[in-house]
């Protein structure tokens, strides 16, 4: 289950490489705009207003996430990227921090390709961070006698979930397109106790959280912190430095 309020607590660092992202979408007069993985429809928001007279699409599988769009006004519905299919008149596909959920979206991303419109632009950004140490802490705590037999089936996304610049590059440019890939190390300044455990709490340790009871739940968090704490120290002012890899493509339809 995916938390709203808890996803926008951390807003700011969120949306900054949506922006970086869809910033190096040249459309001018797109027909339709597709939003895949729209979450709470605060992002979304910025496609309708940069492309006034397209028709936007939005689309999430999260319920809690389409009901928190819908409130904003987005005419979201509840899908599967992998169920998703382009209509003719789709222009721009935009998917922020989905696709890290999909094992083999590689071959999703070329189907895609074959569906879409000349012309058309396809522009995603993934999380390229799960050699990170928060994500080998959770992955070592869950693999503990302690959990490993309730949380042995949890899919939590490997050092693999993901490609590299290079390999989204090469995969989309066999496939007929234009590819501008590259990949960033944000430096986010997070504030507050426990901070990079708060952070993961909204994505990451989603389907621990799903998988626990609330006393479980909070047990498994106790045991995380201190593992974060040592691997991202607290600074002196409060502070923690948390280093986010992500890796970014836009490539365009001849």
């Amino acid at each position: 289950m995916w938390d709203p309020e808890r996803y926008l607590a951390f807003a700011d660092h969120r949306s900054r490489p949506f922006f970086d992202l869809t910033g190096r979408i040249r459309a001018d007069a797109p027909r339709a705009v597709v939003d895949l993985g729209c979450g709470p429809g605060t992002l979304t928001e910025t496609l309708t207003a940069r492309w006034p007279n397209a028709r936007v699409e939005a689309f999430d599988s999260s319920p809690e996430m389409v009901d928190a769009a819908r409130q904003r006004g987005i005419a979201a519905e509840v899908g599967d990227v992998r169920d998703w299919r382009p209509g003719a008149d789709v222009d721009v596909v935009v998917s922020n921090a989905v696709l890290q959920w999909v094992p083999g979206h590689e071959d999703l991303l070329t189907r895609w390709v074959a569906e879409l419109s000349a012309g058309a632009w396809l522009a995603f950004q993934v999380p390229g961070n799960f050699a990170a140490p928060s994500h080998v802490a959770i992955r070592e705590l869950a693999g503990a006698p302690a959990w490993r037999d309730r949380l042995a089936d949890l899919v939590l996304r490997e050092e693999d979930a993901v490609g590299d610049p290079a390999g989204y590059a090469g995969l989309l440019t066999d496939a007929g397109c234009a590819v501008d890939a590259w990949e960033t190390t944000y430096l986010q300044r997070l504030t507050g106790a426990d901070a990079v455990l708060e952070w993961v709490t909204g994505t990451a340790l989603r389907p621990v959280r799903a998988a626990l009871d609330e006393p479980d739940w909070q047990r498994f968090r106790a045991e995380l912190a201190p593992l974060l704490n040592a691997a991202y120290p607290p600074r002196a002012d409060g502070t923690t430095w948390f280093p986010f890899r992500r890796v970014f493509v836009v490539a365009q339809l001849p």
